[in-house]
């Protein structure tokens, strides 16, 4: 079995300990996310077990033969030739492999008195290409390729026609094409939409080998990976089960951790105020010297507590009030020059709405808000805001705006109002701006820094209408929780895109799907669009299982509304909770009825005829009643059947 082990491995950059005696085994049929917090060493790691950074000290071992393959976050770029000739380049082990059996096999040929050893050496090399695969490289290229978004018309494009994000989608192909006993995957899923990283989250359900991955993305780990590691403070520590199930089991571990953090950081405040006030007063001078010696000793051994498990929450300025009608789209239409990618789109958004647009890579959904946001005049059709809307738009290009010489802290607190800008720190501390961050300039950040920057200062600004394309990039998970939050007890309306399946199922009430030149309105959440999704899906398929002339035979499929899903659900309650009244009432009148009958057996009440008839006219009463009750339930648990 293919493995690869590291055993007791350190390292520091300077004085900081970014890795602290870890230890680590992969091997096939791992299945595996790291964790930790913004800045704890997870890329630093990964890139010490794919063999790129040699640790301080500690043991790396490998399997002889074990292939590892690993895909960095960014900075990936291919170009000199076709995305098909690119994509064959991940099978080169296996022509050097075939190379090999090439040249045995000429062996062979003319060494006649080894041929027992070379022949098995040869076999042996054409199993190795057999059981890899190799044989099926074609197919595995499109199914790969076509699985991550790119199309058939891609495959003849120079590579250097695509752009960063693709460069990184043919990076990851590649990597998942190799074959390799260890897929060593940093952030995999930054530049995949949501269809590909469904295909993505079966094809490491199936992959044979081990994995060892980083994402910000809760919904892609839970249906992935089946342990956790997390780095933190330099040690690494293993958590079996998905993701969520580390969160709630680290929960609880951590609330001691948080406990102490909190009493510590009032001894510190205490002390120093006490050092501040009395430390310049001759009377209290040896006071406040004893006191600063607690403080030192305490600071020695200071608990860190990482940002991510610091509680930070913030609300929007207050919604300006709207109409009930924010949003009125009629016959609005699209063209680049060709096909339509919007045709005759007719919709209406209501105030409180969350409306996500779905739909694959190139139907239009960034378009669509751009339109709606004013920035693309160039449509036909046309839309209208409601009364009293005010919009607010973010975009992936919102970055490119974000320039000057002053700092974070200083442009927010500019940009804030009033009465937010003592949480400025907190919120920026949400965003991934911690400690002296806030004091960088802006005309140093990175664009993804740039990013966060032009989301918070949107949403700092008291508008009832927020149109948002991928806010959640550039995100890690916890910030991504605090927006979530934030965004839910929004007073406004929201129209978004994101790839993050478990962010949309989250906030959306409301799905438009594009596709190229059409679209469709589900009038629900999107785990109600998944369903209806994977409804037809399975109806087409038991249609295609069908011979052409049977057909006409094949009973459509009945699919209920989401008002009528409403509606069903909320009777389905109101029986579930008769039923559930109706077993409390049957309970308590078995208690008194078997309180009764324990009373017939006491002497005061057998020898006293009064007392005993009393008794005996109550268990009959209740007797009655019980009748009626277990009726009663019956037949509320017969309704509930029906909605099995």
């Amino acid at each position: 079995m293919a493995f690869i082990q590291f055993s007791k491995v350190s390292l520091a950059f300077g004085d900081r300990d970014i890795l602290k005696d870890v230890s680590v085994n992969l091997q096939a049929g791992t299945k595996a996310a790291l964790t930790g917090a913004n800045g704890a060493g997870k890329s630093t790691l990964i890139k010490v077990m794919a063999g790129i950074i040699e640790p301080d000290k500690g043991e790396r071992v490998a399997q002889k033969k074990c292939r590892i393959e690993y895909l960095p976050q960014s900075g990936l770029v291919h170009s000199g030739c076709t995305l098909k000739a690119e994509a064959d380049k991940a099978f080169e082990w296996g022509y050097r492999i075939q190379a090999d059996a090439d040249s045995l096999g000429e062996l062979l040929k003319s060494n006649p008195e080894n041929s027992q050893r070379l022949a098995l050496e040869h076999a042996e090399l054409l199993s190795e290409l057999e059981n890899s695969g190799w044989y099926r490289r074609d197919a595995l290229a499109e199914q790969v390729l076509l699985g991550l978004g790119f199309e058939r018309a891609d495959f003849e494009k120079r590579t250097e026609e695509f752009s960063g994000g693709w460069q990184m989608r043919i990076a990851l192909a590649k990597a998942l094409m190799c074959s390799p006993d260890i897929l060593l995957l940093d952030e995999p899923t930054n530049y995949l939409d949501i269809e590909a990283r469904g295909w993505l989250e079966k094809f490491l359900a199936d992959f044979k080998g081990g994995f060892l991955l980083v994402s910000h993305d809760r919904y892609f780990l839970d249906h992935t990976i089946s342990e956790v590691y997390e780095l933190f403070s330099g040690t690494l520590r293993r958590y079996p089960g998905n993701f969520s199930h580390y969160e709630e089991v680290r929960k609880v571990e951590l609330e001691s951790l948080i406990a102490s953090y909190e009493q510590q950081q009032q001894e510190i405040q205490h002390l120093e105020e006490f050092i501040k006030r009395f430390g310049y007063k001759a009377t209290k001078a040896a006071q406040a010297q004893e006191r600063q010696k607690m403080l030192d000793k305490i600071l020695e051994n200071k608990i860190e507590l990482p940002e991510n498990l610091k509680k930070i929450h913030f609300s929007f300025p207050a919604a300006p009030h709207s109409g009930r009608l924010v949003l009125t789209i009629e016959h609005l239409g699209k063209s680049y020059g060709g096909p339509e990618v919007i045709r005759d789109l007719n919709l209406v958004v209501e105030n409180g709405e969350r409306l996500v647009v779905a739909g694959r890579n190139g139907a239009g959904k960034s378009t669509l808000l751009r339109i709606l946001a004013g920035a693309d005049s160039d449509f036909t059709g046309s839309f209208k805001l409601g009364a009293g809307v005010s919009v607010g738009y973010f975009s992936q290009d919102s970055a490119e705006k974000i320039k000057g010489s002053e700092t974070i802290l200083e442009r927010l607190e500019r940009n804030a109002p009033l009465e937010l800008i003592p949480k400025i720190r907190d919120m920026l501390g949400a965003f991934l701006f911690r400690g002296d961050d806030v004091f960088k300039s802006i005309d140093v950040l990175s664009g993804g820094e740039k990013s966060r920057i032009a989301l918070l200062e949107l949403l700092l600004r008291p508008v009832n209408l927020l149109i948002l394309d991928e806010p959640t990039n550039h995100l890690d998970m916890h910030s991504k929780d605090v927006l979530l939050e934030a965004l839910k007890c929004f007073g406004g309306t929201v129209v978004f895109v994101s790839h993050d399946r478990g962010f949309i199922e989250e906030l959306s009430t409301k799905v438009i799907e594009l596709r190229p030149g059409s679209w469709r309105e589900f009038s629900g959440d999107y785990r109600y669009y998944m369903q209806r999704i994977e409804a037809e899906q399975s109806a087409e398929s038991a249609a295609s299982e069908i011979l052409p002339e049977k057909k006409t035979e094949q009973k459509s499929v009945t699919r209920l509304s989401w008002e009528e899903q409403k509606k069903r659900e909320s009777e389905r309650r109101k029986i579930q909770k008769e039923a559930d009244k109706y077993e409390e009432l049957i309970r308590e009148a078995e208690e008194k009825k078997s309180a009764l009958e324990n009373q017939l057996s006491l002497p005061e009440v057998y020898s006293n005829g009064e007392a005993a008839k009393s008794v005996q006219a109550q268990i009959a009463q209740i007797s009655s009643e019980l009748e009626e009750l277990n009726s009663k339930w019956l037949s509320a648990a017969e309704k509930l059947e029906e909605f099995l």
